[in-house]
């Protein structure tokens, strides 16, 4: 055993005995940390526009600070690009990290001095906790990769600005700087398709142990090891023991994921954020990602179905109920207030309070008043993909909405990897699970207004041609599993299938 492992299973104790010592003191470490947060933000230019200094409780604190979006908070964050210091938090950010908004253009969310630690030591804890679980510290002696954005950085009023991801890359620790893949050089290439190859060629002939990313570029890049390698992803790597994922739902890849792999391997989900990194998965044993409830981040909770309303309910940890979705608003040391980070998540446990993530506010088919979200599809999907042995590479649903005597309808676009052996049978039993999981839409089949849904067929690797055509393939995107219109469905007609 090398100096790495044998060190690993102490500090690994020791890190799960604080976990689950927070774990009982939930509630008073988040009244703690909005005390903090009040106490800190006075002094800020938000602070005094807010009248924190007036702010004792957390009552006063929703009547002070309403939820806003990335727009609401834009004039600080402007501010901060001036060069202006004390506007969201105290001095200024650390990092800007750079991502994509659909109405908002580019965003730049602060990570501070006092945030940074969130979004770097939660994945080292996720891994500890692993350790501490299954005594498995053969890990760290291989080579470990994450497929991530370029670390390349610019400057933004002098503030180093890059893709999450690309940050994380500065934020490694030194003992694992020898264990990492791939080399910084490849790291910093911009264009996935050729950074790839180069991380195949880096990778394919080493003892990878550890395989990190979105599940859909892991794909990709177990995609190109097998097709040059002509072997299975555990025989080409027989000590490869762990996969750390997340950015979207596990479920609807790992099928294809470990069909790839060809043997069993420990998957560890965690849910990072631009604006923090919310929760992770803590044990094995137990469904969902236990809550980041003591580092830095302030939650709320909003009903889902009330979130685009004028005053909505707001609700702290204490107040949640497990099955309840709900939207999830963040207050943090980053500086961010109120913020509505625009995904929705469910309780699956509050002892101790463990998630799951059901989807994106902004990701739905309302169009006839159904209100489906991404939980509801993804579950469909893969009832049904077992139930006909059907392997699907990527999907994604809109609504169509007939202009003449024809019935309107859901429409999934669907790239399969193997086609059922009865598509009627297939759309038959997704129908069905959707039907079941979504009561407004069964009711919408059931009164004879919509139509069952329709597929139309994408072409092999016609998702990964569609994101390139658009300039995002790779990094932290991925494709919208719902839209409520047809700009998406609209733009993969160039990628259907003959015959769909």
């Amino acid at each position: 055993m090398k100096i790495k492992s044998l060190l690993a299973k102490p500090f690994a104790s020791y890190i799960y005995k604080q976990i689950q010592k927070g774990m009982a003191t939930a509630i008073q470490d988040q009244d703690a940390i909005l005390k903090m947060l009040i106490k800190t933000g006075r002094n800020t230019q938000f602070g005094k526009d807010s009248g924190l200094d007036k702010v004792t409780n957390y009552e006063e604190y929703k009547q002070a600070v309403p939820i806003r979006d990335y727009e609401q908070i834009r004039p600080y964050i402007d501010q901060i690009k001036e060069g202006k210091h004390n506007i969201l938090w105290k001095g200024k950010p650390l990092y800007f990290a750079k991502t994509s908004g659909t109405t908002s253009g580019t965003k730049y969310i602060p990570i501070t001095k006092d945030s940074v630690d969130n979004h770097f030591s939660t994945a080292r804890n996720a891994a500890l906790c692993y350790v501490a679980e299954t005594g498995n510290t053969r890990f760290f002696d291989g080579k470990l990769i994450f497929l991530s954005g370029s670390p390349v950085l610019e400057r933004v009023a002098d503030i180093p600005t890059g893709r999450l991801s690309g940050i994380a890359n500065h934020q490694i620790p030194a003992y694992l700087r020898s264990n990492q893949l791939p080399s910084y050089e490849t790291n910093c290439i911009e264009d996935w398709e050729t950074k790839l190859n180069k991380i195949v060629d880096e990778t394919i002939n080493k003892d990878m142990t550890l395989i990190s990313g979105i599940p859909p570029w892991i794909q990709m890049y177990f995609d190109e090891l097998m097709r040059r390698s002509g072997k299975k992803i555990g025989d080409l790597f027989p000590n490869f023991s762990v996969m750390m994922q997340g950015g979207v739902n596990f479920e609807p890849y790992k099928a294809r994921l470990f069909e790839s792999i060809g043997r069993k391997v420990d998957c560890v989900e965690l849910y990072p954020a631009s604006e923090g990194f919310f929760a992770f998965q803590d044990t094995l044993k137990a469904e969902g990602l236990l809550l980041n409830t003591n580092d830095g981040i302030f939650f709320e909770f909003v009903p889902a179905g009330e979130i685009f309303n004028q005053n909505p309910t707001r609700l702290s940890l204490r107040d949640v109920k497990v099955g309840e979705n709900y939207a999830l608003i963040v207050n943090s040391n980053a500086g961010l207030w109120g913020y509505n980070i625009g995904d929705t998540i469910r309780f699956v446990s509050t002892n101790p309070y463990r998630i799951v993530v059901t989807g994106r506010i902004k990701h739905f088919i309302s169009a006839f008043g159904e209100h489906v979200i991404g939980e509801e599809v993804e579950q469909a999907m893969k009832h049904a993909a077992d139930e006909e042995n059907v392997r699907v590479t990527e999907f994604t649903v809109a609504p169509f909405v007939s202009s003449d005597a024809g019935k309107s309808y859901h429409e999934w676009f669907i790239e399969f990897e193997q086609e059922p052996a009865n598509m009627q049978a297939f759309i038959q039993k997704l129908d069905d699970n959707l039907r079941q999981k979504n009561v407004y839409y069964d009711d919408l089949i059931a009164g004879n207004i919509l139509e069952p849904l329709k597929i139309t067929r994408i072409r092999k690797n016609g998702f990964i041609d569609y994101m390139k055509s658009i300039g995002k393939l790779g990094g932290q995107n991925k494709v919208p599993r719902l839209s409520n219109d047809r700009k998406i469905a609209e733009e993969l007609q160039e990628w259907k299938r003959e015959g769909s």
